[in-house]
């Protein structure tokens, strides 16, 4: 029943920028969290940032100062600032969400930075 869809990934050359978004649809829930999460294929899928309920921001090292998290229209819709790319960002970055204990996750979005 909730969908997320997540969209703006793409080919980027170091040092470029990128806008990923994804909505939410099917909930009339409450939402917990939402986020951000991505995984390389020779790599465990990892947190990049994510907004609580009390929309307090969290990121993971790897991206602080680079990348920004934030709400859409509404809390059902988030948007990933991503700036000064390097290639190790490169995965498929997957937007998801909390719902009353439930998780749900999008398809994904390929994110691609070259060298």
């Amino acid at each position: 029943q909730v969908q997320l869809a997540e969209s703006g990934g793409g080919l980027v050359q170091a040092g470029g920028s990128l806008r990923l978004s994804c909505a939410l649809s099917g909930s009339i829930f409450s939402i917990n969290i939402m986020g951000w999460y991505r995984q390389a294929p020779d790599k465990q899928r990892e947190l990049v940032a994510f907004i609580g309920r009390d929309e307090t921001s969290y990121y993971a090292d790897f991206v602080k100062g680079r990348f920004a998290i934030s709400r859409g229209n509404t809390k059902s819709e988030i948007v990933l600032q991503m700036t000064s790319l390097k290639p190790e960002d490169t995965a498929v970055y997957y937007c998801g969400a909390t719902i009353r204990g439930n998780a749900y996750w999008g398809q994904g979005t390929q994110v691609t930075v070259s060298s």
